[in-house]
């Protein structure tokens, strides 16, 4: 059975390493780790690899964060994959920076990605990993927030951070949603 592995980002140089691209991020982690390359396709750049006796195909869509769902429905139809096989990536500011939480399905929780591919895809029965890109900012800048850069300190730890979440979405894959949280949530 094939997994859709959706990372959610915004295409564009001024969207590069802002917390609201952290699916990106950990999109191309989970695929240098497997060293698979991504091409250009239709919505979005994809790679495939297998995973043991599990094939990924991981996409990073080109639509902007908030119209997703064009992509992933596309994607789900196109190598029917059904909606308990997809895996979305996307940031979390109620975690702490580097805090990963998965959900087997549920709400969006104010993400507009998530509300945009829930809304297109069939409901929300997809899971969901939330990166946590913390949340210390003023009311009202939640957006500078979230388009904004990492600080250096939290840079130094990512490498450790994608590493343990590349293995998070490993294990969802091979061992299932539920085994890969009681393994990673809040790791």
């Amino acid at each position: 059975m094939k997994f859709l592995i959706v990372g959610l980002g915004n295409i564009g140089q001024e969207y590069c390493g802002t917390r609201h691209n952290i699916g990106f991020r950990v999109a191309n982690a989970l695929a240098d780790a497997h060293d698979a390359k991504f091409e250009e396709n239709r919505y979005g750049a994809t790679c495939e690899f297998r995973v043991k006796n599990q094939q990924l195909l991981v996409l990073k869509p080109n639509t902007y964060m908030n119209l997703s769902g064009s992509a992933v429905r596309y994607w789900m139809q196109e190598e029917k994959i059904d909606i308990d096989h997809v895996l979305v990536i996307c940031d979390d500011i109620a975690l702490p920076f580097g805090t990963l939480r998965m959900r087997a399905k549920g709400s969006a929780g104010g993400h507009n990605g998530l509300k945009d591919i829930a809304a297109k895809c069939g409901g929300e029965g997809f899971a969901r990993l939330r990166f946590g890109v913390g949340g210390d900012f003023p009311k009202g800048a939640q957006c500078d927030w979230v388009l904004g850069l990492f600080p250096q300190e939290e840079e130094d730890k990512m490498p450790e951070r994608l590493e343990v979440t590349t293995k998070f979405i490993e294990a969802f894959c091979l061992e299932g949603c539920s085994n890969a949280m009681n393994k990673y949530n809040g790791k």
